[in-house]
């Protein structure tokens, strides 16, 4: 039985390194669209979910661990942006704010389903036009939830947060190696 990554991120891959090297990625090919009625503790858990079954169809017999990543500001999930207005308008939105990011994670083995999530509170400073065009000119915010990175060049817009530092860049690596521990999967 083998422990595969169902994510194309590379943070998670690293991350997932601090619990155990022994494991390989393959990346689940799905829709990640969610009913807009879940709260955006089911629709990370949902999304999770979905990915993890994808690629668990092609290795029934090893355990799969998925995970999606949301940002929310006054109960609205800011997803990747795609295009510069859509970065500026979600770092001009999270600007002097607290926001919540929200970590689900499934995991899939040959007898267990578990999906779990954690939240982390995330404070930006007020930031200036010109501070937010020139980390979007940077290009990092493009393939992020809410147009940031905690662990790179985004990490001088953030005040402080409240949780789980790793929950912001895409998984709760405490809170999975405990749950992996607890049910023998590790």
């Amino acid at each position: 039985m083998a422990l595969i990554l169902a994510s194309a991120s590379p943070r998670r891959k690293e991350l997932l390194r601090f619990i155990t090297e022994d494991f390989s990625v393959r990346v689940s090919d799905v829709d990640e669209h969610t009913d807009p009625n879940l709260t955006p503790e089911e629709a990370v858990v949902t999304l999770a979910k979905i990915k993890g079954e994808a690629v668990s169809e092609n290795y029934p017999d090893d355990t799969i661990i998925s995970a999606d990543t949301v940002v929310v500001l006054n109960d609205k999930i800011l997803g990747k942006p795609h295009s510069p207005e859509e970065a500026f308008s979600m770092l001009s939105s999270l600007s002097g704010n607290t926001h919540t990011v929200y970590t689900g994670v499934y995991i899939i083995s040959e007898n267990k389903k578990i999906g779990f999530y954690d939240k982390t509170e995330v404070t930006f400073y007020t930031l200036s036009g010109d501070e937010i065009n020139n980390y979007i000119k940077t290009g990092e915010p493009f393939d992020k939830a809410g147009a940031y990175g905690i662990q790179g060049l985004g990490a001088i817009l953030i005040k402080g947060i409240s949780g789980d530092y790793y929950n912001v860049m895409g998984l709760p690596v405490a809170k999975l190696a405990r749950t992996l521990k607890e049910n023998d999967l590790l």
